[in-house]
Parts: C-alpha cells; structure tokens; sequence
C-alpha cells in the first residue's frame, strides 16, 4: 500500500489541561514536535497560563501548580505560534481526539481555524502491536521498551508519543498508516478504543445499538434507520463539551440488534433504556405522561372525574401526553353518560390532595340534584366503558429478512409483545402468532408511538375478525 510521502511532516502533541473537556477547561502546558517521518526536526514547548485555577488533583498529577504558570503566557499570546505549527501538518497525538479538541477550540476563541488530518496512536498501536492489556502511553511504552522521562508533563509524554511513533512507523509493513490518512477512513474519527472492525461491521438497516465501556457494560443506547451512519454521526464534528468527551472515552465496543422497522427500533430502544438504565441515555428517560384521569369518592359520597398532572402515588384511569387530549376525553364522557360538568374537576396540580381540592370548589348545593346511587352509575358506566373500548389489534410490516413479517400485538390498549412472524403463519390465528411473539411492558411513549403509527398506516394493522392486512 505504499508509504506516506517522503514530504509529509507530523506535528506530535501533547497537552496538559485544567479539566477533561476543551469549552469548561484552560490548557496549562503545550509542546509540539515536529516528525520529518524518521525523526524529530523542531521542537515547542511552553507553559501557559489558563486564566483559571488548576484543580488540587490535576496538580498532584502533572505537578503543574497555580505558582508556575502564574507568569507564564496566555493561550492566545501562543495561538500564532501554534497554528503555524500545526498548520499543513498530520496532527499526532495520543487518544488524539482529546488534544485536537481543546486545541481547535482555544484557536478557534484566538481567531484562527485549525482542520488538519489526524493520526490517534492508540488506534495504530491496537493494530500493528495486538494483544496488549491496556494502550494508555504508560504501559505501552513500558510494554515496548520506551522510556518516559517527567510523566503527565507535555514534553515527556510527547517524547514518549514520538519514539513510539518512530517504531510503529518502522513496524507498519502492511500501510495500517497510510491507510488511516486516507480521506475515506474512518479511524481518526472515530472514539480511540472501539475497534475499527465493529464499526465496519455495523449493518445498514434499521435497528437498535448499544455503547459499551471496557467491563462490557452498557453506557449507552440508540435506535437508527441505518445502524451504521448513525453510529457514525455520534464520532462526526468536534463538539469541545464535557459530557460528549467523556462519552467518547468511554466507548470500548459496540453492539447491535437489527430490526425490521424503525418503528421496532424505537420501542425496543424505549424497552432497553428502561431495562438498563445507561449513564448517558437522558432524552428517553423524560418521556412520562405528564397528565391523567383520575375517579375518587368526595365527603357526600360523590364519584368524581378528575384532570391533572400524572402523579405516580395517584391510582389513575388513563395517561395522557397533552393535557388537552385528556379534557377532550373528559367532555366526551360527560356528553355520553350524561355527566355533570361542575362534579368533573379540570385541572389539579400533583401535589394536591385530589377530595380536599375538588369538594372546596364546588358549591354544596350542587350535591343534590341527582341522587347519589344513580350519579355515581354513570360515573362506574363511564370508567367501564373505557376499560371495555380499549383497542385491540396488531400492527405488521416488514421483517428483518425477506420471508419474515414483523408483529406488534396490542391488546386492551396495552403492548402485549412484538417480535417477527413467517410469512407462512396465518396471522388471522391470535393465538399461534402471540405464541411468536417476545411479551414486554409497555409505558405511555412507547404506546404514543404506535397508536400514531396505526394512525398514518392503517393498511398495516390487524384486528381480530379481519382479512390479513396489506404488508408488501
């Protein structure tokens, strides 16, 4: 595969920091060497002062105190010297999405825009030298025979990075680095500890993926319409904050499980969050029904319907995601059972009791126009009727392989299970196709998504009495 040019220059990086993330954290010490591709041509390297104060840990770490960077120069005092440094150059770091995101971001502050090819020497070790237990510079380089002098301090460690760039340059018969410059590569984009391979082999359908950390637990969990250019767009841009620095370092493997549908991903997605709980998954876990339906017994022994915010220690009807699909219901039911508008309760706060807030604003006498027994039927009618109306039917579409269908099977408004069926079974048999089917717990959301889905596909759904559906 040949050899980098005989004219490419490397810029080996290191840099010492305030914190682990480029916009919440100032650079205290920089050196950059520049690599002709067989040795070292120049050299850089200064302390810098981050305006800031250096956590009490970091200086137990790299020794850098508040006292020796005091006097020392801003970053952007620095920032000409360093972009020319980079500038044109293949940027070469250890773990190198770190170094080149705090410096493209106090560049980008200093007026200057850095967009250079990267080379991650953990990346390239993992592949010319396997099989090491861990790739952190300090134990490779004890693994390989490479003396660090003033380890955490930038010019030590990117000494060190040099000289096992040095080797693994001398190693790489194969073009493993040439290969990674290549524009189509994506082993500079992507986190410093997932394996290449895994990604390569993330399928292009739908379906949902799972983030690990190095003990195989699960950080994170995804659905996608293509697995793998969504998987990608996780690694794409240089987003300088904390929280997806530190995500990305804690990415050692991937996983997957295909789908027929992006429907199937997104409640399997739902059905894995809440299963695992993963440390980085946040917009899902906001996604609760935020109203209700409730019935309770006033002091006159009146049934009572009420409207409010969902409170988990309330025992509700129904759960609604928008406040006004739960007063359309509401009026329905007071149309049909003929129900008396000012005993129905529109709107409480969850932290109400629910009988000590309705019954103090309604007037008493309004107690007395219907008896008791009979109001509170109509109220029993109206709570039966919804319990006896909740849909039943099955949602089909298409399967992960050519003679497969997938199956989701609602039942009295609540997701029995999903899974995929042959295109042989007969699927007006409930009870053989329920017997294909995985059973899961449903919530509010997950039953949004397929009640919307039913609304704007009915050629795909299914109820019992039917003819098949229509799934080509």
């Amino acid at each position: 595969m040949g050899r980098p040019s005989a004219h490419t220059e490397y810029a080996i990086v290191d840099i010492e920091t305030t914190g682990g993330y480029a916009s919440g954290s100032g650079i205290t010490e920089i050196a950059i060497l520049i690599h002709d591709g067989q040795e070292i041509v120049e050299r850089f390297e200064s302390l810098i002062n981050p305006q800031c104060p250096i956590p009490l840990s970091i200086q137990a770490l790299t020794g850098i105190t508040n006292e020796m960077v005091a006097d020392s120069p801003t970053f952007d005092k620095l920032a000409s010297r360093i972009y020319q440094l980079l500038d044109g150059r293949v940027f070469v770091a250890h773990n190198v999405n770190f170094d080149y995101s705090f410096l493209r971001h106090h560049l980008e502050i200093a007026g200057f825009h850095l967009s250079a090819p990267k080379l991650c020497t953990v990346r390239i070790s993992r592949k010319i030298k396997p099989g090491f237990l861990s790739y952190s510079l300090g134990r490779l380089c004890d693994a390989m025979g490479i003396p660090i002098n003033s380890r955490h301090r930038a010019g030590g460690d990117a000494q060190a990075t040099a000289t096992l760039f040095t080797q693994l340059m001398t190693l790489d018969v194969d073009g493993i680095i040439p290969e990674m410059l290549k524009k189509t590569s994506k082993h500079q984009q992507l986190p410093p500890n997932l394996p290449k391979e895994q990604f390569d082999s993330l399928p292009t359908a739908p379906g949902v993926y799972h983030f690990r950390d190095q003990g195989g637990q699960v950080i994170y969990v995804g659905k996608a319409r293509n697995i793998r250019n969504r998987v990608a767009q996780h690694f794409s841009g240089h987003n300088p904050n904390r929280q997806r620095q530190h995500f990305l370092r804690h990415i050692h493997s991937v996983t997957y499980e295909r789908c027929g549908t992006e429907l199937l991903a997104l409640l399997l997605e739902a059905i894995e969050i809440k299963r695992l709980w993963p440390v980085y998954n946040r917009a899902l876990k906001r996604f609760e029904p935020k109203y209700a339906l409730y019935t309770y017994q006033d002091q006159g022994g009146y049934l009572r319907l009420a409207v409010g915010k969902h409170a988990k220690h309330h025992q509700h009807i129904q759960l609604f995601h928008r406040q006004l699909d739960a007063f359309n219901l509401l009026h329905r039911l007071i149309r049909q059972f003929d129900l008396h508008a000012h005993r129905c309760i529109f709107g409480i706060q969850p932290s109400d009791s629910v009988p000590s807030k309705a019954t103090s604003a309604l007037p008493s006498d309004a107690l007395l126009d219907v008896p008791q027994m009979e109001y509170n039927q109509r109220v029993l009618s109206a709570i039966e009727h919804l319990n006896q109306h909740l849909p039943t039917f099955a949602v089909f579409d298409k399967g992960r392989e050519p003679d497969e269908l997938s199956c989701i099977w609602v039942e009295n408004g609540h997701l029995y299970g999903m899974g995929y069926v042959s295109r042989q079974t007969d699927i007006c048999d409930a009870v053989d196709m329920k017997a294909c089917l995985t059973r899961y717990d449903s919530n509010h959301y997950m039953m949004q998504l397929i009640y919307s889905y039913a609304e704007k596909h009915p050629s795909h759904i299914w109820k019992p009495g039917q003819p098949p559906p229509n799934c080509t």
